[in-house]
């Protein structure tokens, strides 16, 4: 399996899910979200369940840099929600659809994030906002990936602040620390000096030789 970074995120529905629209911060999700993109876009592969309102916000960020968004980027929808796509989907040949489970939610859901879970391999998963599915996206990578290691970002508020519940023993910095892109290269362990790659296939295997460095004296032709 390759390895990769898997995002849970979503900004509250305040009548779907009243109880975390009133604790979360829809500037902080937002700018978390983009801070993320910004850190790992041509360094690491990023993987998420595809929530529409989070989608757009990362194709934009996508946008600026360079790289093949899908070849870095990979969105996992169910079938079950196929009258939702955001626009965006139809962009990219980034997105993996999964079956509609007899039409019944639950268990289409869970049928996309077992095929999320055991396609790559977690070095890291990253929760921001949300409701109710981020808690079950955590309880579910805790059983199949435990070596995944969980960041869930506290001040965004909404379900993260459930899943930090579970996990207990939680950094300070992932409550109270609001310069998210240090946040993200500090937890992830992706130096400010490590170059993107516009395709995977181009990035060397060794972090070491994906650092930039300074010219060698003389180097340079008169």
């Amino acid at each position: 399996m390759t390895d990769a970074v898997f995002l849970s995120a979503g900004v509250p529905d305040p009548r779907r899910g009243p109880q975390y629209a009133k604790t979360a911060d829809t500037v902080a999700i937002t700018a978390a979200v983009s801070a993320l993109v910004h850190v790992t876009l041509g360094r690491r592969l990023l993987v998420w369940g595809g929530q529409p309102a989070i989608t757009p916000m990362i194709w934009v960020i996508a946008e600026g840099l360079g790289i093949e968004y899908g070849s870095w980027v990979k969105l996992y929808q169910s079938k079950h929600f196929k009258d939702e796509y955001p626009e965006d989907n139809q962009r990219f040949d980034n997105v993996t659809y999964t079956d509609d489970a007899g039409r019944d939610r639950e268990r289409s859901l869970r049928l996309m994030r077992e095929r999320m879970f055991s396609d790559f391999n977690f070095t890291a998963a990253v929760f921001i906002g949300g409701m109710g599915g981020i808690v079950e996206e955590f309880d579910l990578l805790q059983q199949l990936q435990p070596n995944a290691a969980p960041l869930p970002v506290i001040s965004t508020g909404g379900a993260v602040l459930d899943v930090a519940q579970r996990i207990g023993n939680v950094p300070a910095d992932l409550r109270d620390d609001l310069d998210y892109v240090a946040l993200f290269h500090r937890h992830l362990g992706v130096s400010v000096k490590e170059m993107r790659y516009r395709s995977p296939t181009e990035q060397p295997s060794a972090v070491a030789d994906r650092l930039w460095q300074h010219p060698a004296p003389g180097s340079r032709k008169p």
